[in-house]
């Protein structure tokens, strides 16, 4: 039987444990998973990271068990991981911490309250509440793509289209007013992209920025109500003494949830994905110039990409395994979802991108009761977003040396920096 101990994978530093998850991303250069963690994975052993604040996790590589440990709700919490002991030592306030990663955030809560508050939104995310936004969503596209034309090659496609589309939709959904969304924008991005040297204070100021721009919003929403999601939240489970009711630190936790994670795993989806695509010119072609491979391509670049290194960080609530390995009730878990979805269980090809390949089951947007809850919105704007960027420039080519793209380290979202593109 495998020992969590085989093998050490060394994690850069995060935000405090529990909160954020962890920064598998040191040493990955360009769309492959790093050869470390494949070989974790190959092998059928388990990692283990350490954050900068002493917690060591195991890391789950293999596809199966990756499943297994996400649909496990009753065993693996993510909302019950303790405090890391650097925060105890320095005085923090544990439980305000606590409460600033969990109360209201979709991600970071576990069964019943995970439940009650997913149900009050979940109705904006059916596939047949997003198809009525495509045409708007199709509007910011072509709003996006005018901008680009008028000014000219070349440009930086993250902050000109990758960026801004996403942005765009998730504030109207939600409702963000035209004067905060360039507050929202790189406040959200800042909390999606913790740095790499981050101390804990400047973590947890980090997240709690985030938060001040939705207790904003709520503010704002009281006194301007409306048809968004904040809006209905605030007229439907707003009200003192409802009986499914919201309190507004839920509110702003979901809001900001929401908002964070609405548009920067899309943006860099559009930027790694249109990368991914320019490597493989002959696949770029097709899917410019056939709509029946769309819908497939887009999957198989959600497997292939790998936006997210891994899910968030859980606790074993009483002794486990997963596959042949031991797991004691205490112990840190965390999934390496873009290692999983290149296993040769999964896929015996992996490492190769073919975008007619037929839709696998992947974990691009995690599994069981926290499988991304915005998932028919990001596939519907990735949808049409692709072919309009490949159609509206046919001759798109990267305007430097793909050496030069510098890629994020020690980040909660893998992302460029930028993508100088032309045509």
């Amino acid at each position: 039987m495998n020992s969590p101990n085989d093998t050490d994978v060394d994690a850069a530093p995060t935000a405090p444990a529990g909160g954020c998850p962890m920064a598998l991303s040191r040493g990955r250069v360009g769309l492959d998973v790093t050869t470390e963690v494949s070989q974790l994975r190959d092998d059928g052993r388990l990692g283990r990271v350490t954050t900068a604040f002493g917690q060591e996790a195991m890391l789950i590589t293999r596809y199966d068990e990756v499943r297994a440990q996400l649909a496990d709700t009753h065993v693996f919490h993510v909302g019950s991981v303790p405090p890391p002991q650097v925060l105890v030592d320095g005085g923090f306030d544990t439980e305000s911490v606590r409460r600033r990663r969990t109360v209201g955030n979709l991600i970071m809560l576990d069964p019943p309250d995970h439940t009650r508050l997913r149900r009050m939104v979940a109705a904006w995310f059916t596939t047949r509440r997003v198809e009525r936004l495509r045409p708007r969503v199709v509007e910011i596209i072509t709003a996006a793509l005018d901008e680009m034309e008028r000014n000219g090659p070349p440009v930086d496609l993250v902050s000109m289209f990758a960026k801004t589309v996403p942005v765009t939709v998730i504030c109207e959904l939600i409702g963000v007013p035209e004067e905060l969304r360039e507050r929202f924008r790189s406040r959200a991005t800042r909390a999606a992209t913790s740095s790499a040297v981050s101390t804990p204070l400047e973590e947890l100021r980090r997240l709690g920025e985030a938060g001040w721009v939705s207790h904003e919003l709520v503010a704002h929403h009281r006194a301007n109500p409306s048809d968004d999601i904040i809006g209905m939240l605030l007229r439907e489970h707003g009200a003192d003494g409802h009986a499914n009711g919201i309190t507004d630190d839920e509110l702003v936790g979901l809001a900001n949830a929401l908002l964070i994670a609405g548009h920067e795993t899309t943006t860099q989806m559009l930027s790694l994905g249109t990368l991914a695509l320019l490597r493989h010119p002959d696949q770029l072609a097709l899917m410019r110039d056939d709509p029946t491979v769309v819908a497939g391509a887009v999957e198989e670049l959600l497997r292939y990409v790998g936006v997210l290194h891994g899910g968030f960080i859980r606790v074993a609530t009483r002794d486990t395994t997963l596959g042949e390995h031991e797991i004691r009730a205490g112990d840190l878990v965390v999934p390496a979802l873009a290692a999983a979805n290149r296993d040769p269980q999964l896929l015996p090809d992996g490492d190769r991108l073919d975008i007619t390949r037929p839709p696998t089951s992947h974990v691009a947007f995690g599994h069981g009761v926290h499988f991304c809850i915005g998932a028919p919105l990001a596939r519907m704007e990735l949808r049409e977003a692709f072919p309009a960027l490949l159609r509206r420039f046919p001759g798109l080519r990267l305007a430097v040396p793909e050496s030069e793209l510098e890629f994020t380290q020690g980040t909660t979202v893998y992302a460029l920096r930028s993508l100088p593109v032309t045509w």
